[in-house]
């Protein structure tokens, strides 16, 4: 027997466990991204790449702290990430920060449309998938990319 708390099962605890884990698998890369793009962007950037990666710091230990709660262990980071194209310029680096807030978005929306019944779980994951969201844009202003928004942050 044991004396510690009960949790409910994860299917009763009506946390979306797959979509906080993915969440996490996001940020988790996004923590990765801001820091292989300081070998690239100029000194000028990186007190907004500071404030991005702890950001997605503090999200990513928020979420981690989240899932265990639910009785879920939290997926690790990997060791590495398969960039989608090299990254060898500030140019690269900053269309890699766009993907990795735009990969965010979409898996804080998945949150968002898998936590109906828990408000606090709700808005943590709309609060995240905007910060993402506005990081996008500003990384798309920053890279003279257009269109600067998306109409629906983290839609498919």
């Amino acid at each position: 027997m044991n004396g510690g708390p009960r949790r409910p099962p994860l299917a009763q605890s009506g946390v979306p466990v797959g979509a906080l884990q993915g969440a996490l698998a996001a940020e988790h890369a996004a923590v990765w991204v801001y820091a292989l793009m300081g070998a690239f962007v100029p000194g000028t950037l990186n007190g907004r790449l500071n404030e991005a990666a702890t950001a997605h710091q503090a999200r990513r230990d928020a979420t981690e702290r989240i899932l265990i709660d639910a009785g879920a262990p939290p997926v690790p980071p990997e060791p590495g990430y398969l960039t989608p194209q090299p990254v060898t310029d500030a140019a690269s680096a900053l269309r890699l920060a766009i993907i990795a807030e735009t990969d965010v978005a979409a898996a804080w929306r998945s949150v968002v449309e898998r936590s109906p019944a828990d408000a606090d779980l709700r808005g943590t994951a709309l609060e995240a998938l905007t910060e993402a969201a506005v990081r996008a844009t500003r990384w798309r202003a920053t890279a003279s990319a257009t269109p600067l928004t998306v109409p629906f942050p983290g839609a498919p």
